[in-house]
């Protein structure tokens, strides 16, 4: 018999992968009809293939405060590797007009918070995980001031290895550190007014990628079981209504993944998502898609009496031991339609992108395998392993650098390359300091919403859908565009938000939106980063992955043909 957290938690996934395993239509052998991969083609623009690279908790100007000069110090080393850091030396085109920390004049001694900006060395990769709740982003701005970071978001204490300093939330990187970044910046497209859709951390940042929506989640127990009234104060549901559904804000693990609560280990409350999704959207259309993370491979794969278990791990640069797969980072997984709950690998290769056992949910090897072939889909989102991702703590700009440089690199010398998009994006801010608060356009007024977004609920700013705690936009962060359809050193003022992606993958394949006052409807556009007026260069700037700095030019058609 089935444990009782396996056996409820099946209940709850209704055995969903293994029934998609038996019954979903392109298991496995029928992966590719005619008619499935001519839709894939059909875009509205030249770009025919979409990789979405979501790193983890970056500010804009803690990777950009400063750009492009860098300090370019004698002597300096990288965290870890010991190598010597990188120099930055900027182009002479680069665009005026960037709004940067630097050029608003609001560096030190300059500054209105409590303790003023530093630069932060490669020494210095691995930091203390900085506050990033909902309610403390929105007591940071100050009404619009943003300049109660220290008070608010600082955290300036945390174990050695990791660097610790007062007034942490400050501080910043520059091209030494974030060279690949700033390389990529140099030579594509990047954007200095990108927010995302609500203020809070990673979870919410994920689900308004793929939904532009946080409102619509259901609370249930650690087996599985559904909790029809959210205790007050839950850190599941917010403001719930009398059905017990309300919004995220924070991150809670997803109900439809027998890996959360670290592999069955722990007991918190889980979460679910009604509604739909650009999954659901891209399904609908027989366009091939998929979610590609690190570590979703399980150590233990799922049996008829137990569940399966990732356990995987990494070291990062501080040589700290890292588990991969973080389960409130995969959004698909808290929506039953998209989720892989046991972890199932596709059943052949030729699956990968189309319907089957995995659902659409792979590890990150698995895009490895179809990059530079027919058969990579469409639309793919990429989730660095944890060691990888970018979030303070447990993982730094440097092991992020590595992973971003080389699945760049990879993409760029595939067959694929003079058709595709990629677009760097990140899930939330970490509560580091940015000076720039975009106007707020959807209020709430619950009691976790502070000033700067109950002062526009007073304004008669419009609440969407009626949907408390989705104040937004939130924190401004990094977006880059890489393609041959990028236009080159090029930054953008339009203001996007995380649904901006979705809405671009939605109009390029003219999906339609997602509904029930998805931000998807709203969000700016990306449509300047691009220029689709000629064919696009040819040229692919490949970098080191451990420097940052460009290693080579392939001029012309891919090195794979």
């Amino acid at each position: 018999m089935l444990p009782r957290i396996f056996r409820s938690r099946a209940a709850a996934c209704g055995l969903a992968a293994l029934a998609l395993a038996a019954s979903a239509p392109g298991t496995a052998s029928a992966s590719a009809s005619s008619h499935e991969h001519e839709s894939t083609r059909q875009t509205t623009s030249p770009i025919k293939h979409v990789v979405v690279i979501y790193g983890e908790n970056v500010s804009f100007d803690h990777y950009f405060a400063t750009y492009p000069h860098a300090a370019n110090t004698p002597g300096e080393k990288q965290q870890g590797s010991g190598l010597p850091a990188s120099t930055f030396t900027p182009s002479k085109s680069t665009p005026k007009g960037i709004d940067t920390l630097a050029n608003a004049g609001l560096l030190a001694p300059n500054n209105p918070n409590s303790s003023q900006p530093a630069r932060l060395s490669p020494a210095q990769a691995v930091t203390c995980d900085q506050g990033h709740e909902y309610t403390a982003e929105q007591k940071a701005y100050n009404g619009g001031l943003m300049n109660r970071f220290v008070e608010n978001t600082s955290t300036d204490s945390c174990k050695a290895p990791m660097y610790s300093a007062p007034g942490l939330t400050m501080n910043y990187y520059d091209g030494n550190t974030v060279t690949g970044l700033w390389n990529y910046a140099q030579n594509y497209a990047m954007s200095d007014r990108s927010f995302s859709s609500t203020f809070g951390p990673s979870t919410p940042g994920a689900l308004n990628l793929i939904s532009g929506q946080t409102h619509g989640v259901t609370e249930f127990d650690p087996q599985g079981r559904p909790v029809t009234t959210p205790a007050k104060g839950s850190y599941t549901v917010r403001v719930p209504n009398a059905a017990g559904v309300g919004t995220m804000t924070e991150d809670p693990d997803p109900v439809y993944d027998d890996c959360s609560n670290k592999s069955h280990t722990t007991s918190y409350n889980l979460a679910g998502m009604q509604g739909k999704n650009v999954g659901d959207l891209l399904n609908e259309k027989k366009v091939t898609w998929g979610w590609f993370q690190g570590g979703f491979a399980p150590t233990t794969p799922a049996t008829a009496t137990t569940p399966a278990a990732c356990n995987a791990t990494h070291v990062n640069a501080a040589g700290a031991t890292v588990t991969d797969y973080s389960p409130h980072h995969q959004p698909f997984q808290y929506y039953k339609s998209t989720a892989n709950p046991h972890h199932l690998a596709p059943a052949s290769t030729a699956e990968i992108g189309h319907n089957g056992q995995a659902n659409h949910q792979y590890d990150l090897t698995d895009f490895t395998k179809v990059v530079n072939t027919e058969n990579m889909p469409a639309v793919s989102f990429l989730k660095a392993g944890m060691y990888q991702d970018g979030h303070a703590a447990y993982s730094d700009p440097l092991d992020e650098q590595r992973f971003i440089a080389e699945t760049v690199n990879t993409i760029q010398k595939s067959k694929n390359w003079e058709s595709t998009a990629i677009i760097l994006a990140y899930d939330d801010s970490d509560g580091w300091y940015d000076h720039v608060a975009a106007t707020i356009t959807n209020s709430s007024n619950s009691a976790d919403d502070a000033a700067i977004c109950t002062s526009a609920a007073a304004k008669g700013v419009p609440m969407l859908g009626g949907y408390q705690d989705r104040c937004g936009p939130g924190p401004r962060q990094p977006l880059l565009v890489i393609s041959p359809y990028a236009k080159r050193n090029f930054v953008d003022h339009t203001v996007t938000t995380q649904a901006s992606i979705l809405k671009f993958i939605e109009d390029n394949w003219k999906l339609g939106r997602i509904g029930d006052s998805s931000f998807d409807a709203s969000a700016g556009s990306l449509g300047n980063l691009f220029d689709f007026r000629g064919r696009g260069r040819a040229e692919r700037i490949i970098l080191d992955p451990a420097s940052g700095k460009v290693a080579r030019v392939i001029h012309g058609r891919s090195e794979n043909r």
